[in-house]
Order: structure tokens, then sequence, then C-alpha cells
């Protein structure tokens, strides 16, 4: 009997790889990005798929993530109020409060830094496990209590066929491989990283030519936060309104944590004792009060303000702390010394503060916090 070619015997296993190549490929994640705008910087060992953004999605907004089951990601970052919670400081399962208010989770993609004060925390991944496991302070309370949080997640129908569709090679290991911290925090980051918003009115007047998009009163106080007087472009001057920012295109990432000169309780600069921002972490005291920058992007809807939520309105922001070069310079003590020199206060007047805010208003993305995609998926099933 001849026989056959090799490539002819290998043809049926070519073909195969090549459909599953091609149905690889077919499934890359589409980003949905403006052409003004870079792509995020993937994760090697996470890179993005719709399957994990959707098994991300149902964790998210997953009570049974916390130890009683009242509480989820969702909890504190509301998609109405841009991923925050609207409170000064965010509440855990067993009612202990943070030092700190929950940060706007908006183009988190594009941050190499995450929370307020972590300088070494740089992945999403990693980041996850702080409000499942954390005890200082207790947020949804998982610390010891891994197997049940899987047991709970393996027991639903829907979850086993999400985390086979996003994790198909963990599928194949069995389900310890398939239902663990890596696919969970896996997919809670991707999820995250979904949250994309560049489609505000300011959006479409800067980079849709939609000259119309923002009011004379919104131009005018674009010029005012892009001038020298107020400074604010220095640490919110990127596309993402923030000095923390990696993306695709740039080098190297950049970031930034300041002092602002919220307080200074001492006369040297000392803030509170609880919420020293990254000295704490350095240990180098001249660390004293530095958070990292927050995003501006759909600020009207991040109230109250600041890391420790001490501030109730953007013109209070405006007219008590920065235009005072640090709100400490209304107190007895004085300006914190420790300020960051780019905080030098200003004088403002009633229509400068009505037009910086307006300007602020029209970076509120209405379809990134209507978008469905970013919504809770249980609520039907409920």
């Amino acid at each position: 009997m001849k026989r056959l070619p090799r490539i002819l015997v290998l043809l049926p296993a070519l073909v195969l790889g090549w459909v599953l190549l091609s149905g690889s490929a077919l499934q890359a994640y589409h980003w949905g990005l403006p052409a003004w705008v870079p792509r995020p910087v993937e994760p090697a060992d996470n890179p993005m798929s719709a399957a994990k953004v959707e098994l991300g999605r149902h964790l998210f907004y997953d009570q049974r993530l916390s130890a009683d089951n009242s509480m989820s990601c969702a909890s504190c970052h509301h998609q109405d109020k841009a991923f925050t919670d609207g409170r000064a400081l965010s509440e855990g399962v067993t009612k202990e409060l943070s030092s700190r208010s929950a940060m706007s989770l908006a183009n988190v993609a594009y941050l190499p830094v995450l929370t307020w004060a972590h300088p070494n925390l740089t992945a999403l991944e990693v980041q996850a496990l702080l409000p499942l496991f954390g005890e200082h302070p207790v947020e949804m309370g998982m610390a010891g209590r891994e197997k049940e949080l899987f047991a709970r997640l393996q027991a639903d129908a829907r979850y086993r066929e999400l985390f086979a569709k996003a994790f198909p090679a963990e599928a194949r290991q069995g389900s310890e491989a398939l239902f663990s911290l890596s696919t969970l925090t896996k997919a809670l980051a991707s999820f995250q990283r979904s949250l994309l918003s560049f489609d505000s009115p300011y959006d479409r007047y800067k980079y849709g030519g939609q000259t119309h998009a923002i009011s004379a009163s919104a131009k005018r106080g674009e010029a005012l936060f892009f001038g020298e007087k107020m400074e604010c472009y220095h640490c919110h001057g990127s596309f993402t309104f923030t000095d923390n920012i990696r993306h695709k295109k740039l080098p190297l990432a950049e970031q930034g944590f300041h002092n602002t000169g919220l307080y200074n309780l001492d006369g040297r600069g000392a803030y509170p004792a609880d919420n020293i921002g990254i000295s704490e972490l350095t240990g180098n005291p001249d660390d004293m009060g530095q958070f990292r920058t927050p995003t501006l992007r759909n600020v009207a809807l991040t109230a109250p303000y600041m890391h420790d939520g001490s501030i109730p309105t953007l013109q209070q922001v405006i007219r008590e702390h920065y235009a005072q070069a640090g709100r400490a310079g209304n107190t007895p003590k004085g300006p914190n010394p420790m300020r960051s020199s780019l905080i030098a206060g200003f004088e403002v007047s009633e229509q400068e503060v009505t037009d910086l805010v307006a300007f602020l208003n029209a970076l509120t993305d209405k379809t990134f916090v209507q978008n469905p995609r970013h919504a809770d998926p249980w609520v039907l099933n409920r």
C-alpha cells in the first residue's frame, strides 16, 4: 500500500491547530477605545478576554464573596458614582470603617500603582486580595475561609460554566485549579481593566471636534485648569487626569504621590496617626502626607473628596483647600511645611470657582456610568 506524503498525514492536526489559533485570534479582546487613546498594558500572565471580563463582572457583584453574604466589591464601588460609594470612609462586613475613601475604578487599567498610599501595590490581581482577605481593616472578611468561598462558587452552575470558559487550561486540570485564588483574582482584575471612561463632553469637545459639547463657563474653566495660576494640570494633566499613568506607548510608567497640605497637626507637617500616607510603608518621614493623585474623570460623581472624604464639595476643594495653600493653612498651626511646592495658594473669584467646577463637571462620562456591560449581571435573577 502506497504511503501518504507526511504533509497529508499531518494535515488534520495542522488544520485543527489553525482552527484553534484562528478561534483564539477571533476572540481577542476588543478594548473599544477611541483612536486618540493608547491601549493599556496587559499582564503577560493574564491577557484580557471577554470571557474573563464576564466572569469578573459576576464576581464583582456577588455578595457570596463576603463572610456573611452581605457585601460585594460593588458595595464600595457603585457604577452610578463612577465606582466609588459616596461615603467619606468605606465600611466592611463588621461595620469597621476604613481610614480612607473608596477610589474610583475608572481607567484603573492605566494605573501603575493602586490605592491611595501603597507604592508597591502595582497589580490588580494582588490588590483584589486586600478587600477579600484583609484584616486591618476587615472589609469582606474572608480571611481563613478560602475553602468556603470556593465551595460557594463551585456549587453554582453558572460559575462552573463561566470559569471553564474563562480558564479552559485550568478547567482541563480539574476543579482545584479552576476554582482558585489565581483564577478568581485574574477575573476580577480583567473586569476592572474593562472599566474605561473616555466619552465625556470634554472628550467630545477636545478630541471629537464638537465645539458646543461644553459650555462657555467650562471653556473658561479649562483655561484655569491648564493655566499656571491654579497649577491643576501639573498633577492632573494626562488624558486620565492623574500623573499616575502607564500604557503601551509610554516607555516608563509615571507615578505621583503628593502632600497637598490637608493637615498640619503639630506645626511640623503631621497627619493623623492612622493616615500618614506612603510614609507608613516607606518609613521615610519626608513622605508624610503623600497620597496618590486620583483621577478627575467623573469627579463630579465621586464626592466627598480627598483620601479621607473630609471635603464635601468641589467648590470647597477649590476655595477652602487649594486656594489656601492647603486646608491646614486655615488652622492655628498654619500651612503644612511639607506640602508640595505646587501647593502655593492663589486668589480666586466666585466666577472662577464656578467656571472651574463647570469644567470638572464636563469630565462626567454618562455612557460609562450607564453602560450595561459594567452593570450587575445578577439583577435579573434576584
